[in-house]
C-alpha cells in the first residue's frame, strides 16, 4: 500500500479579503475531490488572504498510481487562470517503509 501526499502553495490573483479567499479556494478544492478521489484540505496559510497552501492525499495499491494522480492534481491546479502555482511538493510514502 502506498500514500501520496501533494503539497501546492498558490498565489491568488484578485483577492482582498478572507471571505474572497474562500470563495476562491472552496471550488478548487472541491473539483479535486469530485475528479480525482483524493482528500484535500486548505492546510496553511490560513490568515494570508492572498496565498493559500492545498493539500492532497491518496492511497493506492502501487506507486506509480499515486503519482498519476497527484501529477494530474498539481496540473489541475496550475491550469486554474486565478491560481499562481508557488511551489508543489509529492511525497510517497510506502506502508513497508518504518
Amino acid at each position: 500500500m502506498f500514500t501520496g501526499a501533494l503539497a501546492i502553495d498558490v498565489l491568488l490573483g484578485d483577492v482582498h479579503s478572507l471571505k474572497e479567499k474562500r470563495s476562491v479556494v472552496r471550488p478548487v478544492l472541491a473539483e479535486l475531490r469530485k475528479k480525482f478521489e483524493v482528500s484535500v484540505a486548505e492546510a496553511g496559510h490560513l490568515d494570508l488572504h492572498r496565498r493559500a497552501l492545498i493539500g492532497v492525499a491518496v492511497v493506492a495499491a502501487d506507486a506509480a498510481h499515486c503519482r498519476t494522480v497527484l501529477d494530474a492534481c498539481e496540473r489541475l491546479v496550475a491550469d486554474r487562470p486565478e491560481l499562481e502555482v508557488l511551489s508543489a511538493h509529492q511525497q510517497l510514502m510506502s506502508s513497508e517503509d518504518e
